[in-house]
């Protein structure tokens, strides 16, 4: 590793220049994060037409500010109005929106802002020092074992459904139906379409989200409006995070920082499944398990450094073998070409200028971005501020530009009423949202992934027991699902040595 390479990567990212790119794309890419259904992928590629005749160190620069940015954005709409800019935001409204509701609104933006911080920084170092092993350890993923990664994940956000696990294999296996809707894209069959010509391509699974949580949320808003206004002057609270917070929260933020990184090298994987992951870890190592979902601040702070960690990690497919490792990679990847930045194993012998002045631009944007968010925690508590008659309006209207800017058409806003109404009845029934969320997401591939594996081994399940990573995930997968059974079985044990009583475990 070229010492002066490194430093003269560090003095290109540090040219005035360069440095107003970053901070115009973490800016840019944070207001975009926060919009409903726009997401980095968008922001992206709404500015690539800037990118034109810049350098183009500089606006790789300015691409990667723009989704690193967004997902620090995503987390401000999901903590404030529970509602996710983008899929990889959707954990934030697990802990952080009830935060909110607590009168924290302040702390939970500014604990995310550095759990974010961190992650990025965590996956920065990963990615100086790891990038060549894990890219060669994305190479070994096939069908087989991406197919059993995604089953880990849905195993793993189904576990914590503690004392309600039926409720969450019902959510899953739901959100793995609304994936099948559309054309199998093996038989060419048209499957749940219901002949409506829209529901070829599927059900975006944005609507969806945006549905469940948006509208639905403010459905149910609506029915206990009255006590809303009971509770409207309660304290906004600090916009910092208290000795005690960043106690239970730093350890979940170092260890989701290396998660999310590894899964985000992963091409296919991204921030959804990283936050998610992390938010299942953090919820089993912790002693207090019963205190997620009700504004436990490290349920909160874990999935924001993973996220983070993930769209850094993301990078690494995409310079080093040419492959995007999430939608907006994609994007970013036919924009480099057309910049004349060929990404690929020769990248890093060719030009480590660029690289490392890329590299380089990640650490001081993520620090850049961590005090634009922060100086913004003010402003954007004041949303709470707005009376509901009005902030509700809002969100929804916001809700209806998101779904329909997706793919233009008024279809959408029947299904995100659909799901609105849906979203409405989960939550009066207290049926977990995350598992039918995440089920939705990876289900399509899932499917694909599964079905590409028996043609390979001509129909035989052996395939899926072919290699270490394969039996590893398989191990970890039956580990998760054992979870609350485990739980059960310990508690019952310390509460009888507790008491004295005998127990019947």
């Amino acid at each position: 590793m070229d010492t002066q390479v490194i430093l003269d990567g560090l003095m290109t990212a540090l040219h005035p220049m360069n440095l107003l790119w970053l901070t115009l794309g973490g800016l840019l890419g944070t207001i975009v994060g926060m919009l409903p259904g726009l997401g980095p992928a968008t922001g992206v590629a709404i500015l690539i037409p800037v990118t034109f005749g810049m350098e183009p160190i500089s606006a790789l620069i300015l691409l990667a500010a723009i989704y690193y940015g967004a997902m620090y954005g995503g987390s401000r709409s999901s903590i404030l109005i529970n509602t996710p800019g983008d899929g990889s935001a959707i954990a934030a409204t697990f802990d952080g929106y009830p935060m909110t509701k607590k009168g924290q609104a302040g702390q939970a933006m500014a604990i995310s802002a550095v759990a974010s911080l961190i992650g990025g920084l965590i996956a920065v170092v990963g990615f100086v020092l790891l990038s060549a092993p894990l890219a060669n350890l994305a190479i070994r993923f096939g069908p087989a074992e991406y197919f059993l990664l995604m089953l880990f994940t849905l195993s793993a956000v189904v576990s914590l459904s503690i004392g309600k696990m039926v409720k969450g294999f019902i959510a899953m296996l739901a959100g793995l139906l609304i994936g099948t809707v559309g054309i199998d894209l093996q038989t060419g069959v048209h499957r749940f379409t219901l002949d409506i010509p829209h529901f070829s391509d599927g059900i975006d699974f944005l609507v969806v989200i945006i549905g469940i949580y948006a509208v639905g949320e403010v459905l149910f808003n609506l029915l206990t409006i009255s006590k809303q206004k009971v509770q409207k002057n309660k304290k906004l609270g600090k916009v910092w995070f208290t000795k005690e917070q960043w106690k239970r929260s730093k350890w979940p933020i170092i260890r989701s920082g290396p998660l999310g990184f590894i899964i985000g090298v992963l091409p296919g994987a991204g921030g959804t499944i990283a936050s998610m992951l992390s938010y299942s870890t953090e919820k089993q190592l912790s002693k207090k398990p019963d205190e997620f979902g009700k504004g436990a601040v490290e349920g909160l702070a874990a999935p924001e450094s993973a996220n983070n960690a993930a769209s850094v990690g993301a990078m690494i497919p995409l310079l080093t073998m040419g492959i995007p490792g999430s939608g907006t990679t994609a994007v970013m990847l036919g924009a480099l070409v057309m910049l004349g930045i060929r990404p690929g194993p020769l990248l890093f012998e060719n030009s480590p200028d660029l690289v490392w002045s890329f590299i380089n631009s990640m650490f001081i944007g993520n620090l850049i971005l961590v005090v634009i968010n922060i100086a913004m925690v003010g402003l954007l508590v004041k949303i709470l501020n707005i009376p509901s008659q009005v902030l509700y309006p809002i969100i929804l209207i916001l809700s209806f530009m998101g779904a329909y800017t997706l793919g233009y058409s008024t279809i959408d806003f029947y299904i995100l009423i659909a799901f609105g109404v849906i979203g409405l009845f989960l939550k009066i029934l207290d049926f977990p949202i995350a598992p039918l969320i995440l089920a939705l997401i990876v289900g399509t591939s899932m499917e694909q992934n599964l079905r590409k594996s028996l043609v390979l081994s001509d129909g035989s399940f052996n395939i899926f027991f072919s290699s270490s990573i394969c039996i590893g995930l398989i191990i970890l997968t039956i580990l998760s699902l054992c979870y609350p059974l485990i739980v059960k079985v310990i508690s019952k044990r310390r509460f009888a040595k507790d008491t004295g009583e005998p127990t019947d475990v």
